[in-house]
């Protein structure tokens, strides 16, 4: 479907998840394969700027963690990233360079590209967050439908089937989530789009937009 290609989401230079998106049309075909893809990334990481700090939890040197952040592996931590005050890693997380996982917020199968910001009292679980994308205070994904069926992505008046049981969001680079928005099971977000605080936002949002809410989508001037 146009647009809701990986390629179109993603610029994926210089991160370290980048490989995991190679052979993909969609980005949410990563999801499955997040925990695998990390335990064989351990195995190149430089370890003359990484250190081991549990089992299969590698932190880079230059890395910020506060004492009372929680961290379960696998988790890579890239350089320069920052893990706040009781934040809350379950497992299968990659947290790019320079990226901000914030006070009391959650991870959970989750890719954070470089410089993405989570960075106060988020849940993001089984989602990809794109390069300088931002989720504002209590944005959250919700990565699985009330009824527990497969998670459907919809763009237009089509479905695409994911085969997911889990699946949260994907957040294209640059893309700005308001505070308090929901985004639930099966949200993709184009790069460069905006969306409006308190927002509950299913579906596809193409790129470079101003989301207010499902009925009132603008196009970026």
């Amino acid at each position: 479907m146009k647009n809701l290609e990986t390629k179109e989401l993603y610029c994926m230079e210089n991160t370290i998840a980048s490989a995991i998106f190679e052979g993909t049309t969609y980005p949410f075909e990563v999801l499955p394969k997040i925990k695998d893809f990390i335990l064989e990334l351990i195995k190149q990481l430089d370890m003359s700027k990484f250190e081991e700090k549990g089992e299969n939890i590698f932190i880079a040197k230059s890395a910020k963690v506060a004492p009372t952040a929680s961290i379960t592996g696998p988790c890579i931590i890239d350089e320069e990233a920052e893990i706040r005050h009781c934040a809350f890693i379950r497992g299968n997380a990659i947290v790019g360079k320079g990226a901000v996982v914030g006070n009391s917020t959650e991870l959970k199968n989750v890719i954070l590209f470089d410089k993405a910001q989570v960075p106060h009292y988020n849940y993001v679980g089984d989602s990809v967050i794109g390069f300088r994308s931002h989720m504002g205070a209590g944005a959250i994904t919700s990565n699985l439908k009330s009824d527990k069926t497969l998670v459907t992505v919809k763009v237009g008046d089509k479905r695409l089937e994911t085969s997911l049981k889990k699946f949260g969001a994907m957040l294209g680079d640059n893309v700005e989530v308001g505070c308090g928005s929901v985004l639930n099971p099966g949200t993709v977000i184009g790069k460069n789009t905006n969306v409006y605080p308190l927002s509950s936002v299913r579906g596809f949002i193409p790129a470079n937009r101003i989301y207010k809410n499902s009925g009132e989508v603008a196009e970026k001037r």
